[in-house]
């Protein structure tokens, strides 16, 4: 395949608001050892995009200094020792920043085939929201069948995610939104329960139930205390995001009484084998139920890639309710 040698980017001109995205030209960077180069046709929009374009969260030193940290396209050229995957393959994956472009690079094990039957946008808000969840819920939180799992942020593109693979555990799911439209999409994803933040307080809800035995919590600040309330005797808190600050002040005394787990992680500062553990595992343990039509991510909305800046927008009000995406291959 004959590519170019630029290539139209949306580049973050300086930290600060949605509005300092802008498009420009760079060149198409050439895939290295283990490497595919991507013609992206969708990308996903995701909260770590934002906080990179605020000068808060710092691509790795090898990876683009553009955001964009999933897609979905065709594979453009492989570099040495890729196997799997040929030209033209039609791929979704995990990216280590640069998915706000016409072309990207990503390591071979993190690409994954889309889904038969999905089409390019839907298959381009999978890998980082999927990772994500699998890494933290099942790995990292051990959720079982019956338990009682809360996921804070429920209409968001993670709590969406998290509800419909929940539900094919066979746990019992509380969710929290700050509307009664995303109250009531969280009950038709299989919420049993949704909690409007707004009028109701989640832990008296769960309380009332005997407590959660795992919550995934991406907002922080004092919901962090108020989760370890909300948490059942062995309970595990799993923390992916500060929404409203990592700092706090907390009585950790019931971690001891209550036996309680406090525990997180990010997906971009893992390594290259972690990633391609979670790529196989999600393959084997959830793709089947993508192509079976079990499950599907929620589309919010689709920006041209020039417009970028809107897409951010939109996130950062929380109105969306699932995953925001970028059109690129008509850009």
């Amino acid at each position: 395949m004959a590519l170019p040698r630029s290539m139209t980017v949306v580049d973050i001109t300086e930290y600060g608001a949605p509005d300092v995205l802008k498009p420009a030209t760079a060149p198409v960077p050439a895939p290295g050892e283990g490497q595919i180069l991507i013609r992206i046709d969708h990308a996903g929009v995701n909260r770590p995009d934002a906080l990179q374009r605020a000068g808060n969260y710092a691509p790795p030193p090898d990876a683009s200094p553009l955001p964009g940290l999933e897609a979905a396209g065709y594979v453009a050229a492989v570099g040495p020792g890729v196997t799997r995957w040929r030209e033209g393959d039609a791929v979704t994956a995990l990216l280590p920043g640069g998915g706000y472009a016409e072309y990207a690079l990503t390591d071979a094990e993190h690409a994954l085939p889309v889904p038969r039957g999905m089409d390019m946008a839907a298959a381009a808000g999978l890998c980082e929201t999927y990772f994500t969840v699998w890494t933290n819920v099942f790995m990292r939180g051990a959720l079982s069948a019956g338990e009682r799992f809360l996921v804070h942020g429920g209409a968001s593109g993670i709590g969406t995610t998290a509800i419909q693979l929940a539900r094919l555990r066979g746990a019992r799911i509380f969710a929290t939104a700050g509307s009664d439209e995303k109250c009531a999409a969280c009950r038709a994803l299989g919420a049993e329960v949704a909690i409007n933040y707004r009028q109701e307080d989640f832990v008296d809800v769960l309380r009332a139930e005997g407590g959660a035995d795992l919550i995934l919590d991406m907002v922080g600040g004092d919901y962090i205390a108020r989760d370890l309330d909300a948490l059942a005797m062995d309970g595990r808190l799993v923390q992916i995001a500060f929404l409203q600050g990592s700092v706090v002040s907390l009585d950790l005394m019931q971690v001891m009484t209550r036996r309680l787990t406090v525990t997180g992680s990010t997906l971009r500062p893992q390594s290259r084998s972690a990633k391609a553990a979670i790529a196989r595992a999600l393959e084997a343990e959830v793709w089947p139920h993508l192509e079976s039509g079990a499950i599907a991510p929620v589309m919010d909305s689709v920006f041209p890639l020039e417009r970028a800046a809107e897409a951010h927008a939109r996130m950062e009000s929380s109105a969306n309710i699932g995953k925001i995406v970028l059109e690129v291959g008509g850009a």
